[in-house]
């Protein structure tokens, strides 16, 4: 049992960390802070400079991007000590990758703390032209009624190109096979060129060639009918109900960062996000800004991962 004595001392030490903690926030950040993510040039690196040149001029420090790739930006910010200055921008793989892996190095609820849902990407479901198909429902029939004559080009195994189509797959009862690139753009000129059929891949990538003739956009894989997919149907409701495929990006620290740093880092991140130049400059990109609270991230995190754990189990994707 405790004594009062020592009930007094837990009490003013459990005061003090609170204290410290809020402290520590108010002076942050003394020293430059760097957002790690992806390689140049992807969508992740693009809305990690227009974050970090926002937080530079809020904080008064400089905030640098360091482009390390998927894994192994992962590995720099688990091992980064949990201070607020290593943060990590990443898409859906931080959370899904695991499911791929016989071992996994970490785990991404445990290992990481959630900052904020940054935004998200939607895709789209595109044929070639030569498919006799105009929608969802044409695509189904045509690929029950020739089971594994039908192929869909996607990127390295896991991407949201291959994720979606094998969702499309579960859900349609349909037998479609995959043809693995290295990346989105030379799975993009298979299907310009017609050695795939079918492909599900981002608003922005696909839409300069839907508007010339060269593919068809069938639908737009997010729950709700999307800005940057104008006059698009959605799968639900085109004919696959139930049906989600959309890309999502979180902000991270390392797991244990204080509370007060956490709080400090989503008001600014999300000011950021909110800014019109910002959301206007992602818009073009095929990106829609979101800006969530650290527990709404976690919990979609946990949604994500229930749902999405379950198709990779059953499909027995691995990770290259």
């Amino acid at each position: 049992m405790h004594t009062p004595r020592l009930m007094a001392c837990l009490l003013r030490a459990g005061v003090m960390m609170l204290v410290a903690g809020a402290a520590y926030g108010q002076n942050y950040p003394y020293k430059p802070i760097r957002i790690v993510t992806s390689e140049p040039g992807s969508g992740t690196d693009l809305m990690a400079r227009l974050i970090g040149q926002r937080l530079t001029d809020s904080f008064g420090r400089q905030v640098l991007v360091d482009n390390r790739g998927g894994t192994l930006a992962r590995e720099v910010v688990l091992k980064a000590p949990p201070d607020g200055y290593t943060l990590l921008l990443s898409g859906t793989s931080l959370w899904l990758s695991p499911f791929m892996r016989e071992h996994a190095p970490y785990d991404p609820l445990r290992d990481f703390s959630p900052i904020t849902l940054a935004a998200s990407s939607p895709n789209v479901l595109a044929v070639h032209p030569s498919l006799p198909v105009e929608s969802v429902k044409d695509l189904v029939a045509l690929a029950r009624s020739k089971p594994g004559e039908l192929n869909y080009a996607s990127g390295s195994t896991g991407a949201p190109t291959h994720l979606a189509a094998e969702l499309f797959k579960a859900m349609a009862g349909v037998d479609i096979v995959r043809i693995p690139y290295k990346g989105t753009g030379p799975a993009i000129n298979a299907l310009l060129g017609g050695q795939v059929q079918v492909m599900f891949v981002s608003t922005t990538s696909v839409a300069p060639h839907v508007k010339v003739g060269k593919l068809k956009a069938l639908a737009v894989c997010t729950a709700q009918p999307s800005v940057l997919a104008p006059g698009l149907p959605t799968v639900t409701a085109a004919g696959l109900p139930g049906y989600e495929a959309t890309s999502l990006f979180g902000m991270f620290a390392p797991a244990n960062t204080p509370a007060a740093l956490i709080n400090r880092l989503n008001r600014e991140i999300v000011q950021a996000l909110n800014r019109a130049e910002v959301k206007e400059r992602l818009s073009s990109a095929g990106v829609e800004t979101i800006g969530s609270s650290p527990a709404e991230l976690a919990a979609t995190m946990k949604s994500e991962m229930a749902r999405w754990g379950k198709l990779i189990k059953s499909a027995g994707i691995r990770e290259d």
